[in-house]
């Protein structure tokens, strides 16, 4: 005998995540995308909105003067040509310079520039308000639990740790 039609879920509350509901890869990505929302509107009409790696590219580059695209690339784990991608807006919109390197000159190091430094000390202050805004539901003390466990898994992932 056939089943019965069910009547669809017309509200989200009334939806089974199924086995995506046990997962942390589906809480990790669902979080991710509504935290680069959050702050893409935090920083509207600045030249990192939208989009990933332009806030880590920027304060890399300021706190390390020199530094190459390929290590960036690798702790923003983006492939070499979504890294230039990022490079080129960045120094289109004049927060960046590249320079060849004096030791290969294969080789590009990185170097902010004065537009740059005033975006990074903007940066500073505005991405810790909107994480710690975002995640005010979250007890300070399990907040902290998180970011250790987030903080190793990402330490691992790209090598910075055994």
């Amino acid at each position: 005998m056939p089943k019965p039609p069910v009547k669809p879920p017309t509200t989200v509350k009334e939806i089974d995540l199924d086995v995506l509901g046990d997962t942390l890869s589906f809480y990790i990505r669902a979080l991710s995308l509504a935290v680069s929302r959050d702050l893409d509107e935090c920083l509207n009409g600045l030249d990192v909105a939208k989009g990933t790696g332009k806030i880590t590219t920027l304060l890399l580059v300021d706190s390390h003067p020199g530094i190459r695209p390929s290590v960036i690339a690798h702790l923003t784990m983006k492939d070499r040509s979504a890294m230039g991608r990022i490079i080129d807006q960045m120094e289109a919109h004049h927060l960046l310079r590249r320079e060849t390197s004096s030791e290969d000159n294969r080789a590009q190091e990185l170097y902010i520039t004065e537009t740059g430094a005033a975006l990074a000390v903007k940066i500073r202050e505005l991405v810790p308000k909107q994480s710690r805004e975002f995640f005010d539901f979250i007890p300070e003390n399990e907040q902290q639990q998180l970011m250790d466990i987030l903080r190793r898994a990402y330490r691992r992932i790209v090598g910075l740790s055994e």
